[in-house]
């Protein structure tokens, strides 16, 4: 049986990267709300806006493509001071209570990333709404900011945009954190300022509008069966996740159901150090400067190709002629359909690479027949990817500017799914056999504490391992939270003030 999920009921940004629907520019605007009344007027409003998960089109059941894509989200602090109740509030999980900086030893935001260092808009407990704006071009997105200012004006002043978001040219009291696509040639790109495609393989779950059999392929779940949806519950609440159980959620029902759990991170990208790690070690390293780039995140930057599939120049090339004539659907299969089975030793993919300790595709389980479903280590921890870059590199070889990727991760358990991932996959590698060695691109890398990367050969090869030493902090924090995404029944009750947990 199909599950039919209540799209109408459902915000826009859980279903959909905007970024893929062409909405390459956004706007990320965070609030304060001193006054409970006024806070839920401004709800009110801009839930009357609030872009949905419903398929866009003219057909019957369809609603037409905004110009703007409007969502929000609420911190811990944010649905306190709207005046939910205390029966209410203390269902939430306690990593969303305590907010990301107090559970910054979990996810080793520390030395450079540490929230001393982040925007000033973060700093103090004053963030309690986050308002995106996605946007089909320059010209929306500012009609949609205007939209806002205007929204929040009519509140009096007791809802105020906060200002401190860091920007070009050493700004750092802006009310907004602009986002938009890296372009190249004009034309807005997928990629990141390091060069890679982003947002390859995000899960696909039951109930998941426009899903196929062919999309599920590498991006749902690993079962005897061949690839199949994860469970819904694994990114909403109110649904049956993995485990056959409900995600821990606040009362009442009507307040949870169709809401999930975001984690948003502003996240700056050291180009400097990346591309000086890459000229430094491709002196030595015997297949060279973009074989290394790939072994670093597990994919061949120009054609983003799984290294488990074109581990060499070579089969990257036969690779890159296959694609050049497959249909989107084979092409989509061949960028996410792959396993790390014909790679246990990571000779093709490192074990510290990015798109392993991400999704490790059931490789986890290293001895066959070991758990009811094959990916069951793995199929607990996805998360989908949402956000966009912001900003642009001038200067490739240095990493000041302002320049990097805000990245909002949507999950049904932020403690289960994001700070596991980010504490035991990232930061530590003792599941993937690799001791303390840490993710190549996200670890918190320290000069103190010198990371390495191993790139291992086949057990019978006559080649040796190669050590890739020194690795410098490449992504820094610079600011977060943990927000709760609610659907749009609940969005209306919380503008209502009628939130009831009895």
């Amino acid at each position: 049986m199909t599950r039919q999920l209540d799209l109408f009921d459902i915000q826009g940004n859980v279903i959909r990267a905007y970024g893929r629907f062409s909405f390459p520019v956004a706007r990320y605007v965070l609030l304060r709300i001193d006054d409970g009344a006024e806070g839920r007027r401004f709800v009110d409003a801009v839930t009357r806006r609030v872009t949905t998960s419903v398929d866009w089109g003219n057909a019957p059941g369809q609603v037409p493509k905004p110009k703007v894509a409007v969502n929000i989200a609420f911190t811990y602090a944010g649905l306190k001071a709207l005046g939910l109740p205390r029966a209410s509030l203390a269902g939430f999980p306690a990593e969303f209570v305590m907010g990301m900086k107090k559970r910054k030893d979990i996810l080793g935001d520390d030395g450079p990333s540490a929230p001393e260092h982040w925007d000033p808009v973060w700093r103090g407990d004053q963030v309690h709404m986050l308002v995106t704006l996605n946007a089909q071009s320059p010209q929306d997105l500012e009609d949609g900011w205007r939209w806002l200012e205007d929204v929040t004006a009519a509140r009096g002043g007791k809802v105020v945009i906060l200002r401190g978001h860091r920007g070009p040219a050493g700004a750092d009291d802006l009310p907004y954190q602009e986002a938009k696509a890296v372009y190249e040639n004009g034309k807005p790109t997928p990629k990141e300022h390091f060069g890679y495609a982003d947002g390859i393989s995000d899960p696909v779950f039951e109930g998941m509008p426009g899903r196929t059999s062919q999309s599920v392929i590498g991006r749902g779940k690993q079962t005897d069966n061949g690839w199949e949806p994860l469970a819904t519950g694994e990114f909403l609440l109110g649904h049956l996740d993995e485990a056959q159980e409900y995600p821990k959620a606040p009362q009442p029902f009507s307040l949870s159901k169709n809401g999930s759990f975001m984690v948003y991170r502003k996240l700056h990208e050291n180009v400097g150090s990346f591309n000086a790690l890459l000229d430094r070690e491709a002196k030595a390293y015997p297949g060279g400067r973009e074989l290394l780039a790939a072994k670093l995140v597990g994919r061949w930057r120009d054609n983003g190709a799984p290294l488990v599939d074109a581990p060499d120049q070579k089969s990257k090339l036969a690779w890159d002629e296959r694609f050049g004539r497959a249909s989107p659907q084979e092409q989509d299969r061949m960028l996410s359909g792959y396993t790390f089975d014909k790679d246990p030793h990571g000779a093709r993919c490192p074990f510290a690479a990015h798109v392993r300790r991400i999704n490790p595709r059931a490789s986890l389980e290293t001895t066959k027949g070991a758990f009811d479903t094959p990916g069951a280590l793995a199929n607990r921890r996805r998360i989908l990817r949402r956000g966009l870059p912001y900003g642009e590199v001038t200067d490739p070889t240095r990493d000041d500017g302002e320049h990097g990727i805000v990245i909002m991760m949507v999950n049904a358990s932020i403690e289960r799914q994001f700070e596991f991932v980010q504490q035991q996959w990232i930061n530590y590698g003792n599941d993937f056999f690799a001791g303390n060695d840490k993710e190549a691109i996200l670890g918190n890398h320290s000069e103190e504490l010198p990371s390495r990367m191993v790139l291992p050969v086949e057990p019978d090869s006559d080649d040796a391992p190669y050590f890739v030493r020194n690795i410098p902090r490449l992504v820094e924090t610079r600011g977060g939270d943990y927000f709760f995404v609610p659907g749009m029944t609940a969005l209306r009750m919380i503008a209502a003030g009628m939130v009831d947990p009895t």
